[in-house]
């Protein structure tokens, strides 16, 4: 999985070459449409990437169609579950994203054999077969043990991996909440999950992450 922003003027070291301030839009439904309208224009050269396996030729041109939809968006092309790729737009659960992201799957066509799309990271079928490389790290999301503490309907988690006392600050948050929205999906994870900390001792009585979805799921179908 990788995660695509537009970068910041203050992100890019050349001064001499900024991203020029990208507005808002006022009307999500509006920017929602200019969005499918470039997306179908940029559709054959999005797949002629994929297909070639080279998805940054066309990181710029898409990045800059995201940030025209909302800037604080952020997006990945994925291999989907029911087509060959997805699009997957992410709020990171921010409410005030959420009309954007929402007017864009309205608008969004009706999925196919080539293409799906989701509002928010979909969990993966099976988390304990996924890998991830982080820098020369590679992370077995099947390693991942977690200990869970229902309360009131959500669940307090504590994340172990016995490599995450190896990464930096930021890499070691990132891994922490990335199995659990790989697991539950973004959207159930932000529902359900209420603190969330990385720990540097397996828990006692922890659990695999296939474990806690099937407890987050349980309490999601509890009415």
């Amino acid at each position: 999985m990788r995660w695509f922003r537009r970068t910041k003027e203050e992100d890019v070291p050349d001064p001499r070459t900024p991203w020029p301030e990208q507005p808002v839009p006022e009307d999500p439904v509006a920017a929602a449409e200019e969005f499918w309208r470039t997306w179908f224009d940029l559709l054959p050269a999005i797949n002629a990437a994929l297909g070639d396996r080279e998805p940054q030729r066309v990181e710029h041109e898409l990045s800059m169609a995201v940030a025209a939809l909302h800037p604080d968006l952020h997006y990945s092309l994925e291999r989907g579950q029911r087509a060959i790729y997805a699009l997957v737009l992410s709020a990171q659960e921010d409410p005030a994203l959420r009309p954007y992201t929402d007017a864009w799957r309205a608008a969004a066509p009706e999925e196919d054999a080539i293409w799906e799309y989701h509002d928010s990271v979909p969990p993966v079928p099976d988390p304990s077969g996924v890998t991830v490389n982080l820098g020369e790290h590679r992370i077995a999301l099947g390693e991942f043990r977690v200990a869970a503490e229902v309360v009131d309907g959500t669940v307090d988690v504590e994340v172990y991996h016995p490599k995450l006392a190896e990464l930096d600050e930021a890499a070691r948050s990132a891994l922490t909440f990335l199995p659990l929205d790989a697991t539950l999906g973004e959207r159930l994870a932000g529902e359900r999950l209420r603190r969330v900390e990385a720990v540097e001792a397996e828990p006692v009585d922890s659990m695999s992450l296939v474990e806690l979805r099937e407890l987050v799921r349980g309490l999601a179908e509890v009415k």
